[in-house]
């Protein structure tokens, strides 16, 4: 019996464990290139995407998520060596581009020249909202071009929702398992086993 509850204490605590610190859980080695959300393919090349405000934080960097308004330093690394042999730009734009209607603004337009450092940058002023980045080369077509969403000083209500919802879950699930520990069997047994003094 007592096995038996020692087994299920244990499994009780990895899974609070693992949902209060997925880290713990999950084995994370180095970041693969191909698995980083700010690297994005243009034909066959790979591009990085980086977004710094050093006037808020000095060494930080951002992908699509940019926190404060202000201005942003953009910076694309062309990953393949091919793509610094090209003609490559970018287009900052207002907007998402889901429709025709919202009219968006273009907020920097850098044209495409060749960069042999593999390194393009822009400096731009970002107010809150939505913004697409493109990354263009003159050798690819128009569906193949690299584009990032960026959300600037906005509140992502789903990453809220989903960070609240891990630790409520794992607490609830705490209360259960107290709650059904308390009510056993043998809780009740050694409760009344006690000698009262």
């Amino acid at each position: 019996m007592m096995t038996h509850v020692r087994e299920r204490g244990a499994i009780g605590l990895l899974l609070v464990a693992a949902l209060f610190h997925p880290g713990i859980v999950v084995a994370h080695g180095s970041s693969d290139m191909e698995q980083d959300p700010c690297t994005r393919l243009a034909g066959d090349s790979m591009v990085h995407f980086s977004a710094y405000q050093p006037q808020y934080e000095l060494k930080e960097q951002y992908c699509t998520e940019i926190p404060q308004e202000g201005d942003t330093f953009l910076v694309v690394d062309l990953v393949d060596p091919a793509l610094r042999d090209e003609l490559v730009g970018m287009r900052v734009m207002m907007g998402n581009g889901k429709s025709e209607s919202d009219g968006e603004i273009i907020v920097a337009d850098v044209r495409p020249t060749i960069h042999p450092d593999g390194v393009l940058r822009s400096e731009v002023k970002l107010d809150e909202g939505l913004y697409r980045v493109i990354i263009a080369s003159e050798k690819h077509n128009l569906l193949k071009r690299p584009q990032y969403l960026l959300r600037v000083h906005m509140v992502n209500y789903q990453k809220l929702a989903l960070s609240i919802a891990g630790p409520l879950i794992g607490g609830l699930f705490v209360v259960w398992l107290a709650y059904r520990f308390v009510r056993s069997k043998w809780m009740r047994r050694w409760w009344t086993a006690t000698p009262s003094s």
